[in-house]
């Protein structure tokens, strides 16, 4: 049957294929491989039947050890069985591997392979997570490019039912899960007649029935374990002549030539790489430019890694090889070689290439770029036997340099690469373009994403080829036709031009005329624009955006400007495409957002200006690049690694980075406050200070998700030397003391957050936003701030424990990556002010720890002494565990500390450190006062003359001695769902530990997936027709404990009473629990994230979300309800004013309206259920 050609990345390649032959689909969330499920689950909501005529059950289930668990309990009842994932995620599955393996059941693990976390956690691919499943007994299939993915995934299938064992159908994470390629797909009917239908009933007719019982999965003793083991060898000796007869019932379909081990090259090639996975296209472009050449190279591509087949290799390599290279995209510590390499050499041991000598080589870890010049290298290597690819190791000396860059794509390929801000909308409306151009024109394709892990703000690179010929350029993009920079701030920070080839096109999204061209281009732009012959135009898509109502998502303006520029197709037609495109995309969000689009595609086509390009431009000097400002005055540890690491990377050139720049970072430590260093600069608009309107409430630096405004408290001597123009008012209920509110213009997001909340005075606001690049000089003001150390007797005379008194401390978590206006941020930053300096912190993977720790940005601080949190990132699902484990380090060494304290209290003969020893000892386990009893007991130890054992393991151990404050920081996915065994079980220990659990109600780093704090009809990933269960009440199960002080908070809706949970959940001294509701750009609020706070108001007024306190120390009431009666005739208004629930509305009214009065109805509900806790908790009850 003819194959339809169709644009789409290589996880809906994988999707489309095992949607055909899965019944039953049992997932987990985990970047990059939940694309593939999400899919699946669309498509069955949508009605898509498989190859049996039925739609695909997919559940979601609370980890990855769950889904692989529901997978194999699912084959062993008879269903075909599907799951998809990646890296730790992979690793959790393992053990069920053996198992589905050992029961020869024929599951598919779509995998798209990704690094694993080891100093570092990358969410970036290569195949150390696959590799670690080599020895569980699954078979192991991979695919090289996106059109592989969909020729070769029914093979994983059908040889799976065929051959009885699982399958890992594996592919490159990012490089092709998300590469968007041209290809041709696969119809159901030809699926179907792939299949052998007479092995799928020979499955159903051995799962585990009733009907007719057997018992698996005994205990066997020594007697027969190892016999029972060795009688599955005739299955894996089957297996690789079974999978290359499913192999050619595809060729026979559609003309291929699939092999276990294809060989591309010269037929008489004496140098051969052997390698698996993207990294094959590239090899075999760079072949085609080297036997043009005249060089004799060839590549055997890996296809079916397990079972390993030695006589397909053997078969596949030409008699007249001289030399191998193995190319491995992993790394093994202390190994001998990496795995392929390993299994190559076995399998050519005393065969006929048995003396060849085979060399191997490391590549593209954590999606490090491999570009045809590094091929070259591989093949003109004579003198390293063990080399890497694509970096400098100047430490062990193992890397391979390579030439200049080569180009070796097909002939007419036109490259295009745009610039964008992350979740500006640049990648998704590329998304849109490549898929627009590669269906609606004879074109081949290719879209890939290049992006840093900040939440946004980060730098985007969107790389698109196009052409008559196929695309193998499994590389990123260096000399392009077109080059587009949708942020102005960008044109002096990194060499975007200089990547244009002569004649190119250069697109400048910016306010600028002629004049501020002039001003704000660097003379190395203009040089290279006006000496080759660059085209150069500009449009101020933030003014269309603004004028539209798009504020800063001018994706669809940008995008409109490139089609007009790149004339690919006529405009008029373009533009008919591109709106549907719109209406695809942004029609859940409503007719209002669609319409605005529409609007921003008309005026993009019509707002592009053409600059006439000076001849003095020609003679312009190098400025180079802008880089931030290093005060040398800094700690000499974040100046060095802001230096030498954090300032390549942010310039966009951290690939030059050597192996011996890392000596330092080798274990993953980085220091603390680098952020501070960034000043990216990428506000629009910042808040500007109005004085005359300032209650000085301090409001406004409580809620900055940022830590970018801030309230400064100076003396009149201190006012005088400030910066000149810097404005103060009296402070209220100090005389003699001045105020002024700060902004940082560089590190500011410009959300907004800050306005929103602002009082001011009468119906004027204090804070109004400006134009950044007006108001960019009150940095200064800023800086100078920062300078002034916290005034103690300001803070003790409003209370560090209240909204206005904490914000006069120091922010110990700052300028982070976080979104603009995260829901998230503004929680820890208070925390950090209350606690920071005596912290640790455990922190879940998730949002929460990208923004916390994304390399090289390093966003917890240090106060002026040198004192801040504490971070370490473990796991997803063992963060409660790991931070309990620090909690017990902490107190076994202190408990030793104590016993020797406890003899200087006894028998000290200096009368100050006895009594020093024993005010350490009655403040033992109060983190609040035991800091200074601390202090003064080392003091006491460092004055006196004695020479006791005590007194040198004490001051040896000084930085143990003080109680510390033991957080666990986390978000909903990981305290409902895959860290909930963990968190219950640390909450039951009744240990002094706190957990903070940011609660969004969804998966927000993985894109919004569905979690057990999802609402009923909330629509999200895997819940696309609504959830149709209710939220988990992980506060009432903690509850149920009796000793766990457990608060709900939510900051917009009640200030004071955000800050005392905290301050009390803290001061308690056993285990705590609070969720804090966080607004979050997944929720999609109509109002936007500068209302986040107002977004939480609106929550607790109308009873969506409920604010309370458990206190199980509390004299009196231990129970506190702190949100008011719900206003119930508000709750629809409130659910319709977010796009999780509204969407569902416009694709299924009936069942919104259904699921919309459950949740009403559960939220009222409740509040009557926590109004009876009052009573059953009140003081009279309790005793």
């Amino acid at each position: 049957m003819a194959r339809k050609m169709k644009t789409m990345d290589g996880n809906q390649a994988a999707a489309h294929v095992s949607y055909a032959y899965t019944e039953v689909a049992a997932i987990y969330p985990i970047t990059p491989s939940s694309v593939m499920p999400e899919h699946v689950d669309e498509w069955a909501t949508e009605g898509r039947e498989n190859i049996f005529g039925q739609t695909v059950n997919v559940v979601e289930m609370q980890s990855e050890a769950g889904a692989a668990g529901a997978v194999h309990g699912s084959l062993s009842a008879g269903a075909l069985t599907t799951t998809f994932t990646a890296s730790q995620g992979l690793l959790l599955m393992i053990p069920n591997l053996y198992k589905v393996a050992g029961e020869q059941l024929p599951g598919v693990f779509n995998v798209s392979a990704r690094a694993l976390a080891s100093h570092a956690l990358s969410i970036f691919g290569d195949h150390s997570d696959v590799y670690a499943c080599r020895q569980t007994g699954a078979a192991m299939l991979c695919e090289s490019s996106v059109q592989e993915v969909m020729d070769l995934t029914p093979v994983a299938h059908c040889a799976a039912l065929e051959g009885k064992l699982p399958f890992i159908n594996f592919f490159d994470g990012f490089r092709t899960s998300h590469e968007i390629q041209k290809i041709e797909t696969w119809d159901y009917e030809d699926l179907k007649d792939l299949v052998n239908m007479d092995a799928i009933d020979e499955f159903r007719a051995h799962a585990l029935n009733p009907n007719h019982p057997c018992q698996r999965g005994s205990a066997q003793n020594p007697d027969i374990f190892f016999q029972a083991r060795e009688a599955c060898n005739p299955y894996y000796d089957a297996m690789p002549g079974i999978v290359q007869n499913y192999m050619d019932k595809v060729n026979a379909k559609i003309g291929t030539d699939y092999k276990l081990f294809n060989y591309y090259g010269a037929e008489d090639a004496e140098h051969v790489i052997i390698a698996m996975g993207s990294v094959c296209d590239t090899i075999e472009e760079t072949i085609d430019y080297l036997m043009k050449a005249g060089e004799k190279v060839g590549v055997v591509k890996v296809r079916l890694y397990r079972p390993f087949c030695a006589q397909a290799l053997i078969d596949a390599i030409p008699d007249s090889v001289k030399k191998i290279s193995v190319l491995d995209r992993t790394k093994e510590p202390g190994a001998m070689g990496e795995p392929l390499y390993l299994d190559v050499v076995a399998a050519l041991k005393g065969s006929k290439f048995d003396a060849v000598p085979i060399y191997t080589g490391r590549y593209g870890l954590g999606s490090k770029d491999t570009t045809p010049a590094q091929i070259v290298a591989v093949y003109h290597n004579d003198e390293k036997k063990v080399f890497t690819l694509g970096i400098e190791d100047d430490v062990t000396h193992l890397s391979l340099k390579a030439d200049e860059p080569l180009v070796t794509t097909p002939e007419g390929t036109i490259n295009c690469k745009f610039w964008g801000l992350g979740a500006d909308g640049t990648v998704g409306a590329n998304k849109n373009s490549i898929k627009i151009i590669g269906d609606n024109t004879d074109m081949y394709a290719q879209a890939y994403f290049d992006y840093d892990s900040k939440k946004s703000g980060g730098v985007t690179m969107s790389h698109l080829r196009f052409g008559k010929l196929p695309i193998k350029s499994t590389y990123l993009i260096h000399q392009a036709n077109f080059v587009a920079c949708h942020n102005p701030s960008y044109v002096d920070k990194y060499n975007m031009v200089q990547e244009l080839v002569d004649g190119g096109t250069f697109l400048l999204n910016c306010p600028w005329d002629m004049e501020g061209l002039e001003k704000h281009l660097p003379g190395q732009v203009k040089a290279y624009i006006a000496n080759h012959n660059i085209k150069f135009y500009t449009i101020d898509g933030i003014k269309i955006g603004k004028e539209i109502g798009l504020g800063g998502r001018i994706n669809t303006v940008l995008q409109s400007a490139f089609f007009k520029l790149a004339a690919i197709i006529p405009e008029e037609e373009a533009i008919d495409l591109m709106k549907a495109a719109a209406k695809a995309t942004y029609g859940r969000k409503g007719d209002k957002i669609v319409q605005m689009n529409y609007d921003a595609i008309d005026a993009g086509a019509k707002q592009v200006v053409e600059v006439t390009v000076p001849e003095s431009w020609k003679d312009a000097a190098d400025e180079g690049l802008a880089t931030p400002k290093v005060d040398e005055n800094g700690r000499k540890d974040v100046v060095d690694f802001v230096k030498n690491i954090q300032a390549k990377v942010n310039a966009q050139e951290g690939n030059t980075l050597p192996v011996s720049a890392f000596n330092d970072y080798v274990d993953g430590s980085t220091p603390s406050g680098s952020s501070a260093y960034e000043k990216r600069g990428i506000a629009v608009d910042i808040p500007v200070w109005k004085p005359e309107n300032c209650i000085q409430c301090n409001r406004c630096a409580y809620v900055c998700p940022h830590a970018v405004i801030r309230p400064v408290a100076l003396t009149e001597d201190e006012l005088a030397k400030a910066p000149e123009g810097m404005e103060a008012l009296d402070m209220i209920g100090m005389p003699g003391m001045k105020f002024s509110m700060t902004v940082s213009a560089y590190d500011c997001t410009g959300c907004g957050s800050c306005a929103n909340v602002c009082p001011g005075k009468k119906g004027e606001k204090a804070l109004v936003m400006g134009n950044m690049e007006e108001n960019a000089g009150k940095q200064d003001f800023f800086d100078y701030g920062r300078e002034i150390p916290v005034k103690p007797e300001v803070v003790a005379k409003f209370k560090e424990t209240t909204v206005k008194g904490s914000q006069f401390k120091q922010p110990l978590l700052e300028f982070s990556g976080a979104c603009a206006g995260c829901g998230e941020t503004p929680y820890a930053k208070l925390i950090t002010q209350l606690f920071g300096d005596r912290m640790y912190i455990a922190n879940a993977t998730g949002c929460s720890s990208i923004w916390g720790n994304s390399s090289p940005s390093t966003p917890y601080t240090v106060t002026p002494e040198g004192k801040g949190p504490a971070w370490c990132n473990s796991l997803f699902e063992d963060n409660a565990e790991f931070g309990y484990g620090m909690l017990l380090a902490q107190n076994t060494i202190r408990d030793r500390m104590k016993g020797l304290v406890a003899k200087l209290a006894e028998d000290a003969e200096d009368a100050d450190v006895k009594a020093a020893a024993q005010e350490y000892l009655d403040t033992f386990g109060c983190g609040a006062t035991n800091g200074t009893a601390t202090d003064n007991l080392v003091a006491a130890l460092e004055k006196c003359g004695c020479d006791r054992a005590e007194k040198a393991e004490l001051l040896k151990n000084k930085d143990f001695l003080a109680k510390k404050s033991q957080w666990v920081f986390g978000g909903d996915g990981w305290a409902y769902d895959i860290g909930f065994g963990g968190v219950d079980h640390v909450l039951a220990s009744g240990k002094d530990i706190n957990i903070m659990v940011f609660d969004t109600e969804v998966y927000s780093n993985t894109g919004g997936q569905s979690s057990k704090a999802t609402k009923t009809g909330a629509t999200a990933q895997f819940a696309a027709g609504g959830k149709e269960t209710k939220k988990k009440d992980l506060a009432g199960m903690a509850m149920s404990y009796g000793y766990v002080y457990v608060a709900q908070i939510a900051m917009g809706a009640d200030f004071n009473q955000t800050v005392k949970a905290i301050t009390e959940a803290e001061a308690y001294p056993g285990p705590s629990l609070i969720i804090a509701y966080a607004p979050c750009i997944n929720h999609g609020i109509k109002k936007g994230m500068s209302k986040a706070q107002t977004e939480e108001q609106l929550a607790v007024e109308c009873g969506y979300w409920n604010n309370f306190r458990f206190n199980p120390a509390a004299e009196g009431d231990k129970f506190s309800l702190d949100s008011k009666a719900p206003k119930q005739e508000d709750y629809q208004a409130f659910l319709d004013g977010e796009v999780r629930y509204n969407a569902l509305k416009r694709s299924n009214p009936e069942k919104a309206a259904k699921l919309f009065a459950i949740n009403e109805q559960e939220a009222m509900e409740r509040y009557d259920y926590l109004k009876k806790l009052v009573d059953v908790y009140a003081a009279d009850k309790a005793e």
